[in-house]
């Protein structure tokens, strides 16, 4: 039985002057207990609305519709409920910038203590041996990271300190919302090799969310591809990254340099569509090379294909 599924999640977000965005269309995906999954795409294609909404963190008048299965509707649970019994104890996240989430006015092992006190743990002497733990897993002093003040750390450190306060009650499921951004490839390499630290050790189940494809083989088991509020492809990672089928994921992978890539042979992506209009039909095809009179009629289901699965009329 999957951890998490998610089935037909929908959001449309309701803008000041009544214009209304539908973020996400239909989404569907199921995460198994270990899996360390990436969801890449590009900027407004959907990662974050998706993260927020497993989260219920998408407040009214904002629309969101489908369900959300973790033991139950996560939905459809009184939000005083989830709060206490879901919210940082069977699922937690990690978000965008979270370094700036930290008080400057806490000293790091405030910030454990807060979170603690929060779920109703008193014990002190607890508190600061679980903290001592999880900043040894992400690769910190703990007797001296501990006194310290955001501000006295590095950008990675925090971002560390974050991913270990995401932790710290034992989740089920973490979602990690671009935690590699803004930060150097020597301490994303650290990151990464931290995360799959985390899930081989603890076993904790993972949604790791970035538009940099290049990192994902280093810690998943399985990628899911977005594209305007959707999931395109979703399957095993060497699977997708080595037989690419959607056009969409092969744009993807081929825009990105290698080494030894000529300048010449770099694909440039251009032109996202507007969350706004609505293209009729597949809504990759003003994009797609391989597009078709029905690409425009109508919209593709999702396609078992091996062991993936694919949104386009190239299949079946």
């Amino acid at each position: 039985m999957p951890l998490l599924t998610v089935r037909d999640l929908e959001v449309e977000y309701v803008m000041p002057d009544n214009v209304r965005v539908k973020a996400l269309r239909g989404v569907s995906i199921e995460v198994d207990k270990g899996d360390v999954i990436g969801i890449v795409g590009e900027s407004g294609s959907g990662k974050s609305t998706l993260a927020m909404a497993i989260m219920r963190m998408i407040k009214p008048p904002s629309l969101v519709r489908g369900s959300i299965w973790m033991g139950d509707d996560l939905l459809r649970v009184p939000v005083n409920e989830f709060n206490e019994k879901f919210r940082w104890i069977k699922l937690s996240m990690v978000p965008q910038a979270s370094q700036n989430v930290l008080n400057p006015t806490m000293r790091i092992l405030d910030h454990f203590m807060d979170t603690a006190r929060a779920h109703g743990m008193s014990d002190k002497h607890e508190v600061m041996k679980r903290a001592r733990e999880l900043l040894s897993v992400m690769k910190l002093d703990p007797e001296r990271v501990m006194k310290l003040y955001p501000h006295q750390l590095s950008g990675g450190m925090k971002q560390r300190i974050m991913i270990a306060l995401a932790i710290f009650l034992n989740p089920d499921l973490v979602i990690m919302d671009e935690p590699t951004s803004a930060l150097d490839v020597v301490t994303q390499a650290d990151i990464l090799d931290a995360v799959r630290e985390l899930n081989k050790k603890l076993g904790i189940t993972v949604l790791f969310i970035t538009h940099d494809i290049t990192v994902v083989p280093r810690i998943a088991n399985k990628i899911a591809v977005m594209y305007d509020g959707n999931i395109v492809e979703y399957g095993p990672i060497n699977d997708v990254l080595h037989e690419p089928r959607h056009p969409y994921t092969m744009t993807l992978i081929s825009a990105t340099p290698t080494m030894n890539t000529k300048l010449s042979d770099i694909i440039t992506v251009y032109d996202a569509p507007l969350l706004t209009n609505q293209v009729r039909g597949c809504s990759f095809w003003p994009r797609c090379p391989y597009r078709m009179d029905k690409c425009k009629e109508e919209e593709p289901k999702l396609i078992t294909v091996k062991n993936s699965v694919v949104r386009c009329h190239l299949y079946g």
